[in-house]
């Protein structure tokens, strides 16, 4: 046992080594050092710290200065055993001791959890640190080493303990792996790793491993890094470290689908490890929320940043990233919510700011949207996405001048930005300086060779020419009129109705956003035979099969498997504003996959019939019409009410009012499904015009061109006999006609490309004959 004399000093020269203004006493800076040091196996928040401190002061204030925690006389006095004992249960008090080890390496090895374990090890870490520095010197040298400083994006939430110091994130390093150098690095690595492998104890080769991946990360050789996780993993597999390390490692190597697999191990491991691992818990789930965001699943990124809130409830990087994910799925009141509880937390968070002002926008909150985007920028001078966000509010506002300024700031940081030039060339031309429109458009067509820059173009050139024939007065300002629809007439049986026409042009734009027209119904046939979804009840115990929605986004990702994910992001967001938005009525994120399937079949790709009997099929797979050929007509006409509720957008807030309630227990045949799906007033009877858009987004119309908007005629061509001009899809639904037609009504006659080319081949033929 400790005498008295071993144990004062003992405590002496922890004092010593903790007093670092050397006053002969402990402030609060220097105590949080202390307490930190003593519970190695503890992870403590900001808040515990400042907790512990505050009742150390409470405790001893009759004894204690203003601005010090405790006085090295007391605590030879009264307070040496308890801190003794504290400190003899770990390695901290060696390490004060031997103040030089911590100044070697990165502070991370020195601290609780962390931290390095067996003196071998230290050994390790100073002679891996030598081999890096010699890289370092050898490739700064022959000028291979290049920083990329990217602190002008926003933050991906990576936290600051487990992540990249917050100087890496500023300037991440390009080491260069081919050549002598790096090979002689490799090398004498793996020396090192044979040295930790030849460890007295699986322990001690452990700590050797982890060490070394720590080393090797913080120094973003992440490729070797990840090698030493691996290692630590086999020998340690129940430890939650080395997948969570290894998993960083991954994600930082753009290999989100490893990383998303050693996050998982990691969550297993930290929830059945019991109160051990608590303490990462909330890390892991955010970073594993950051891969999952990184592959286009934000709807489980969702569920992991929610679940890191709950567990840490002042983690507002978290919370941050919660409402940014939210407001990638189009969730704006909820992501509002949890960014302000984020910049209640941290007022100075830039990117919170940013995307608050965001969400904001697309609430319609324009004002305030500006206040938040200019609080991101006096934060962050150079912040990018707020000044290119600022911008396009700007222009949704018609503040082109404004806007342009904006995207010329954007440019200044980021020359290339070739979105940002394309923009400032369109709101210039919006602020009536067509000269400069003109220059920032070339500009932009140096920069990227994509279409959306010629399509501009195009229309800008449409644009000239339609203003010098208005200065030659034969035309007015104002292009078109927009005229009463009863004034529309058709001609012929074929040709399709205006108001038909719009709400299937917006059914098709709803198709192309969420790419569902991409998944042909065999496909969603195959997920439904394959599906195996457990029987949940609802609270009026009906049985029902339903999933969360973030598994429903799995579901989906494999059937738009072929999609990037930021385009998969895209069509998550889309899907879930139009339908799960409404499937979800409950609130709780759950949907009836049933239900769900049947509303996507009638716009997934394949024929006519399939679509229908896919529809069908999927309603036969829920539980009330299960085991049956056929379905209950209380289903049937339930399923029309919501497919009408989610696709025509005018009648849905009236239709989804009447969707419960209905009680017909008699069947219906997949023929009278068919014949009440086709019905025009109360079924979906508009697929078939749906199916027209769809066969002529790519027929062009030759040298037709839409008398209102300019633009080349794709898909149908709608006539007017009597003026002779031609309107495309989109001007006829929305009842445009050229400002210098004057008439009391228009008759339209619909010409598709086929009907044309046949016309044209018969007038030919007849020439020739005659």
């Amino acid at each position: 046992m400790a005498t008295r004399g071993s144990r004062l000093e003992k405590v002496k020269r922890i004092f010593q080594q903790f007093d670092l203004n050397k006053d002969d006493g402990l402030n609060r800076a220097e105590m949080a050092a202390l307490v930190v040091a003593v519970n190695p196996r503890v992870k403590f928040s900001d808040e515990q710290i400042n907790a512990i401190l505050d009742e150390v002061f409470r405790t001893y204030k009759e004894f204690i200065d203003e601005d010090k925690a405790l006085n090295l006389d007391l605590v030879a006095g009264e307070g040496e055993d308890s801190i003794a004992e504290a400190s003899t249960s770990s390695v901290a008090d060696d390490r004060a001791m031997e103040p030089q080890k911590k100044q070697r390496t990165a502070a991370w090895a020195a601290s609780p959890n962390h931290g390095i374990v067996f003196d071998e090890t230290w050994k390790l870490v100073d002679d891996l640190e030598i081999l890096v520095k010699r890289l370092n010197t050898k490739q700064t040298k022959d000028g291979k080493m290049k920083n990329d400083n990217s602190d002008m994006y926003s933050d991906a939430g990576w936290s600051r303990e487990f992540g990249p110091s917050s100087s890496e994130v500023s300037e991440r390093v390009n080491w260069v792996e081919s050549g002598h150098d790096y090979a002689a690095f490799v090398k004498e690595l793996g020396g090192l790793r044979a040295k930790a492998d030849g460890a007295r104890s699986r322990e001690e080769a452990f700590d050797g491993h982890m060490a070394i991946g720590r080393v090797l990360y913080e120094h973003q050789l992440f490729k070797d890094g990840l090698v030493s996780f691996k290692r630590a993993c086999e020998l340690q597999p129940v430890d939650v470290r080395p997948h969570f390390r290894a998993g960083n490692c991954s994600y930082a190597l753009g290999k989100f689908g490893e990383a998303k697999e050693e996050f998982q191990l990691a969550l297993e491991a930290a929830e059945t490890g019991g109160n051990q691992w608590a303490y990462l818990l909330p890390q892991i789930h955010v970073n594993l929320g950051i891969t999952l965001e990184a592959e286009g699943m934000v709807l489980s990124a969702c569920e992991h940043y929610r679940e890191a809130a709950i567990l840490y409830p002042t983690h507002y990087r978290a919370l941050k990233l919660l409402g940014s994910a939210l407001f990638g799925v189009g969730e704006y009141r909820a992501a509002v919510k949890a960014l302000e509880e984020a910049i209640f937390m941290k007022p100075d968070y830039a990117d919170a700011h940013c995307d608050l002002a965001s969400a904001l926008h697309a609430l319609g909150d324009d004002e305030r949207a500006i206040v938040e985007f200019q609080k991101a920028i006096d934060l962050t001078p150079g912040h990018v996405d707020a000044l290119y966000n600022l911008g396009g509010l700007y222009m949704d506002m018609g503040r082109y001048q404004r806007a342009s300024e904006m995207y010329t700031r954007v440019l200044t940081l980021w020359p290339n930005h070739w979105r940002a030039q394309l923009n400032k060339a369109v709101s210039l031309l919006g602020a009536g300086e067509s000269d400069e429109a003109k220059k920032a458009m070339k500009e932009a067509l140096k920069m990227t060779n994509r279409v959306e820059v010629h399509d501009a173009i195009a229309h800008m050139k449409q644009l000239h020419k339609k203003k010098v024939k208005a200065n030659g007065g034969s035309n007015g300002e104002n292009s078109f009129t927009i005229v009463e629809p009863l004034k529309f007439k058709t001609l012929g049986s074929k040709t399709t109705s205006r108001q038909e026409l719009a709400i299937a042009l917006e059914i098709r734009a709803f198709q192309r956003l969420s790419r569902l027209n991409r998944c042909d119904v065999d496909l969603l046939m195959r997920e439904i035979s394959d599906s195996d979804v457990p029987l949940s009840f609802s609270g009026t115990g009906i049985p029902e099969k339903s999933i969360r929605k973030n598994a429903l986004e799995g579901i989906l990702r494999r059937l738009l498997g072929f999609l990037k994910p930021e385009t998969f992001q895209e069509a998550i967001k889309a899907i879930n504003e139009r339908i799960l938005s409404v499937l979800d009525d409950s609130g709780l994120s759950r949907v009836d996959i049933g239900m769900f399937y049947a509303i996507i079949a009638p716009i997934c790709g394949g024929s006519l019939e399939k679509r229908k009997r896919v529809a069908f099929e999927a309603l036969l797979y829920r539980p009330v019409n299960e085991g049956n050929g056929q379905l209950r007509k209380s289903d049937a006409t339930r399923y029309m009410k919501t497919l009408r509720a989610i696709y025509f957008p005018v009648q849905g807030s009236s239709e989804i009012l009447e969707i419960h309630g209905d009680s017909d227990a008699s069947m219906v045949s997949m023929t009278e499904f068919i014949a009440m799906f086709d019905d025009p007033e109360f079924g979906f009877g508009i697929l078939s015009t749906l199916m027209k858009l769809e066969s002529g987004d790519r027929v062009r119309h030759g040298h037709y061109v839409c008398a209102v908007c300019r633009y080349p005629i794709i898909g149908s061509r709608f006539k007017e006999v009597k003026a002779h001009f031609s309107l495309c899809n989109q001007c006829y639904s929305e009842c445009k006609v050229p400002s210098s037609v004057k008439q009391e009504e228009f008759s339209f006659k619909e010409y598709q490309r086929e009907a044309e080319a046949a016309k044209d081949k018969f007038k030919c033929f007849g020439s020739k004959k005659n």
